[in-house]
């Protein structure tokens, strides 16, 4: 019995030596610690190292690309260009004339903020600029990051659409394109149109500035 025993000790030294000498690679590649020299295999063994390491990744670069988000209007309305008063009597004639009028969509996406409904404002420029993209990849990535920070329910700065244009976005993400949000931006600007618009021109930021630049007008 006892000669048993110490001949399943030799055997497992011996094992343990050739470990040692020829399987170090292996065994490093196994601890936690270690860098993975081919990487695809670390999804074989944990969806986090490549899901959520990607996905910092992907926020980052997601950062970067979405600058157009705040191209314009970040700065408040006093600190853009100053309006002539002809620009300010033709937005009171019509939506569009507002939003073609760089300077109107900045004074009235400050007036959003007022009414916690920037988000309507920042969603339509996205796809402004989103629409003018010709890279396929570059629509893949902004697409993604315009259905995150405005479609989905998880977002902050989600906005208000039907179960219909919905549904088309969620059609369109499986091979975005540069017309993915096309229905979504058109229910958004209406929507501005018909409840925001109003507000804004009985508002007194907008009255001030035109009764301002009147005062300063040559012909009052």
């Amino acid at each position: 019995m006892g000669s048993e025993r110490m001949e399943m000790r030799k055997r497992q030294m011996s094992v343990q030596q050739e470990s040692s000498a020829g399987g170090t690679a292996p065994a490093q590649q196994g601890q936690p610690g270690q860098a993975n020299p081919r990487g695809s295999n670390a999804c074989c063994f944990c969806w986090c190292c490549c899901c959520s390491c990607s996905w910092n990744e992907d926020r980052e670069e997601r950062n970067r690309k979405a600058s157009y988000d705040v191209k314009e209007g970040t700065a408040d309305c006093e600190d853009s260009p100053k309006p002539t008063l002809e620009e300010v009597r033709s937005w009171g004639q019509s939506f569009d004339k507002l939003m073609c009028c760089p300077v109107g969509r900045s004074s009235f996406r400050q007036f959003l903020r007022t009414e916690f409904s920037e988000e309507n404002m920042l969603f339509w420029l996205a796809c402004e600029e989103f629409t003018k993209e010709t890279n396929k990849s570059a629509i893949e990535e902004k697409a993604r990051v315009i259905y995150e920070d405005y479609i989905s329910i998880l977002s902050p700065k989600e906005v208000s659409l039907d179960s219909r244009v919905r549904e088309v976005i969620n059609r369109n993400m499986l091979e975005p394109n540069s017309h993915t949000f096309d229905d979504a931006q058109l229910q958004i600007y209406t929507l501005m149109q018909r409840d925001s618009y109003p507000r804004y021109m009985n508002s007194p930021a907008y009255k001030n500035l035109l009764n301002t630049l009147s005062e300063q007008s040559p012909e009052s």
